[in-house]
């Protein structure tokens, strides 16, 4: 049994040169609660220091796609954060009254990586109230967080089981590309562990295979995010 009721995916940005969508979902579940997936990127876009590429076009925020729903901030009880990259946590602060789950390594390694320091005004925010989590842990019955280093120290996927649907794993940033997904991959410029990385996809392949899994969604496939469903329709 599941008691996930439905997956909303949303995207709300895109850098168009790169055909490079930035994106964060939503889980209902049968009882109510709201679990937002990520959080995206924040009204001034910053790019890390070094890198220069396109500016993404921002699209309909995070709450501005929930409104949309008629779902405020504070009808989400709870967020996970997959890592703390800009495009991904972004805008912790909309919504303090939630829970944030977050992958202990991935938490204690931000305290003094450098690369996280333009989102620490969202992650160490004293008003937000994260839990920490050790590795693979099942939140709620069809909701499981999968550790997946690689991409980042401590960065987690996340496997949802829907009634209609399936098994659905979100990839994230452990595989961004359908281009990515094979074991002769390379270490990229944003990735941080080339055999974490490799490990990482190795068990998602294996998830696949293992859950019977319907759909793999890639982090930040243009090509793939075209053909998916988007709020505010859903996949049940």
């Amino acid at each position: 049994m599941t008691d996930v009721k439905r997956l909303y995916l949303m995207q709300v940005a895109t850098m168009v040169e790169r055909n490079l969508p930035f994106v964060c979902y939503l889980v209902q579940l049968n009882d109510g609660r709201n679990v937002l997936i990520d959080t995206g990127l924040p009204d001034l876009v910053q790019l890390p220091p070094g890198v220069t590429m396109p500016m993404p076009a921002l699209g309909k925020n995070v709450v501005e796609q929930l409104a949309s729903i008629g779902i405020a901030p504070g009808d989400v009880q709870t967020v996970i954060t997959t890592h703390f990259d800009g495009d991904h946590a972004g805008r912790l602060d909309a919504f303090k009254g939630s829970e944030f789950i977050v992958q202990r390594a991935h938490f204690e390694n931000a305290q003094t990586n450098p690369r996280f320091e333009r989102t620490k005004n969202q992650w160490s925010n004293p008003e937000l109230n994260f839990r920490m989590v050790d590795g693979d842990t099942e939140l709620f019955a069809g909701l499981r967080l999968i550790e997946t280093s690689g991409h980042a120290k401590g960065h987690q996927s996340v496997v949802v089981t829907l009634p209609n649907t399936g098994v659905v794993i979100l990839a994230i940033d452990a595989v961004a590309n359908r281009n990515f997904y094979n074991l002769d991959r390379q270490l990229t410029p944003v990735d941080d562990n080339y055999e974490d990385l490799i490990a990482s996809t190795k068990k998602i392949m294996n998830l696949m295979e293992s859950e019977k899994a319907t759909m793999l969604i890639f982090g930040h496939d243009g090509d793939q995010w075209a053909t998916l469903k988007k709020l505010p329709e859903f996949y049940d």
